[in-house]
């Protein structure tokens, strides 16, 4: 006989990929990937992962950002001001960079 788990004995934690960036490597392959795609908010959301796995309070003062604007700006529905995106990936210690399609 076989019983079946109440829905209150299964924990689950929802997944971040903030978890798993770890190193520089693993922020530069998740971006590079990201931008790969061409979707634009799942860029913009990718470059917020990445900011929130450096530390968004590190990231916004090295950007000279507010951490809240942060927040709110890379995340999926937003809508960043292409200077804030240079200067969150300066402040990431990265640059983006051209190159043949």
């Amino acid at each position: 006989m076989t019983t079946k788990a109440k829905s209150n004995d299964l924990k689950v934690s929802a997944f971040d990929p903030a978890d798993y960036l770890d190193d520089d490597s693993m922020v530069i392959a998740y971006l590079s990937e990201a931008f790969e795609t061409g979707d634009e908010a799942f860029i913009i959301d990718a470059i917020g992962v990445a900011a929130r796995a450096k530390g968004m309070s590190e990231v916004a003062e090295k950007a000279g950002l507010a951490r809240t604007s942060l927040y709110r700006g890379l995340s999926k529905n937003g809508k960043p001001q292409f200077g804030t995106i240079l200067a969150v990936m300066k402040a990431l210690g990265l640059k983006l960079d051209a190159k043949a399609a």
